[in-house]
């Protein structure tokens, strides 16, 4: 088993969602510090959208595909997200951290909106160099839609058994998924479909929590539990200490 982390942050927590690409600059350099105060060796990160990214795939409808002659939705929202991924890569190397931004439109390919594909043999060479590889949600292509938007936590699912990641963490802007207010300490397949969870109030064209644990519960059955909690746990989990979220288990 690898120590390998791959460490998701919500969009929520590094954008100001009711906004218009609006980044939370102090939050991505808090993670940023943090990332640096705490080195992992075979650290990636992935990231979500917010609000770079989620109301313009919203506008040219791209959760439903793209086609000949409407495809301008394409490059507006990628343009979009990869800003963002440019601020993130910018704050971690301005703490030393070795950090380069990847981009899923170049390298991933969809059917149906699900993954099919996504070169990792790049990733797999940038962590053995000591490398963050920093990823995002974006827009891809789409075998059968011509498009479709793949979230962050969807290339967390198909990423993290090809590159032998062992732990995996979802910072957000709440301490887990919560049920009357109390964090629930653990999801699994038999609990996790029951399970009652509100959607957000902001532009999510990728599931919002819900779509969140359904994926978190195809990669605990593929070997790899994860675990859901507050942004300002980071550090606790780049330590392997509990972060007292949610845990996933197969």
């Amino acid at each position: 088993m690898s120590d390998r982390m791959m460490r998701k942050l919500g969009g929520s927590v590094i954008t100001d969602k009711s906004g218009d690409c609006a980044i939370n600059r102090r939050q991505v350099s808090a993670i940023a510090e943090a990332v640096a105060k705490n080195p992992v060796p075979g650290l990636v990160v992935v990231h979500g959208a917010g609000s770079c990214g989620h109301p313009e795939a919203k506008r040219f409808h791209l959760d439903r595909g793209a086609a000949a002659g409407h495809a301008e939705g394409i490059a507006i929202t990628h343009n979009a997200v990869a800003r963002l991924n440019g601020e993130v890569v910018a704050a971690l190397q301005g703490q030393g951290v070795e950090a380069v931004g990847v981009h899923p439109l170049h390298v991933a390919f969809a059917d149906c909106g699900r993954l099919v594909a996504f070169e990792a043999r790049h990733l797999e060479k940038m962590v053995t160099l000591g490398i963050v590889p920093v990823i995002h949600g974006d827009v891809v292509m789409d075998q059968s839609r011509g498009a479709c938007i793949v979230s962050g936590v969807q290339m967390v699912r198909y990423l993290a058994p090809l590159l032998t990641i062992s732990h995996v963490g979802l910072a957000t802007d709440v301490p887990g998924v919560l049920k009357g207010g109390v964090v629930v300490p653990e999801i699994t397949p038999a609990s996790g479909t029951s399970l009652q969870i509100g959607s957000s109030t902001f532009t999510d064209v990728t599931g919002g929590m819900r779509g969140k644990i359904n994926e978190l519960l195809e990669l605990a059955d593929a070997g790899v539990g994860s675990e859901i909690f507050h942004v300002s746990r980071i550090p606790d989990f780049l330590r392997g200490r509990d972060c007292g979220g949610t845990k996933v288990r197969g």
